[in-house]
């Protein structure tokens, strides 16, 4: 059974709703989401998987758009800032903030085998990290935690011992 073409894609429509928002963001902050911002932030938001800097650079190049690493590091940069996406520092990718606008601990769910990242928010987990954090004296500047693991849709791996 196919479907119909009118049917919209649901990661299409999340990546129009995650620019949309982000217009929203930086005009009350006051700050210009460029065309070139918004083209980096569409990219991540389109991508299956979170990606890298370089990665992001070919598709620019890919849409006839000259570029050089600095160009994308200062998009990312500006994104970053304003709480649009977030940087997964143990791959060094970047993916979509599902709460942008938002001051929120990063919590994500990565899956090893193809790559997939969930966020999470899960105020429970920020405030028990911010109170063990403030019990020893220390200011949290951001906090991202990243768990590394297999999702439901990747089939378990098979040992060698048949289990």
């Amino acid at each position: 059974m196919s479907l119909p073409d009118s049917l919209p894609c649901p990661a299409a429509a999340r990546a129009q709703q995650a620019l949309a928002e982000a217009e929203t963001v930086c005009q009350q902050r006051g700050s210009r989401l460029t065309d070139l911002r918004r083209r980096v932030l569409e990219i991540i938001w389109n991508s299956p998987a979170p990606l890298g800097a370089y990665a992001i650079l070919d598709v620019l190049r890919d849409d006839g758009r000259p570029g050089a690493p600095p160009t994308v590091y200062r998009a990312l940069d500006f994104l970053l800032d304003q709480g649009l996406i977030h940087r997964l520092a143990s791959l060094n990718v970047f993916t979509g903030c599902h709460q942008p606008g938002t001051q929120h601990g990063g919590q994500f769910l990565i899956c090893r085998d193809c790559g997939r990242v969930d966020e999470l928010d899960n105020a429970t987990l920020d405030g028990l990290l911010q109170a063990e954090a403030t019990a020893r004296g220390f200011t949290v500047f951001a906090q991202t935690v990243e768990m590394l693991g297999r999702c439901p849709d990747c089939p378990a791996e098979i040992t060698t011992d048949g289990r």
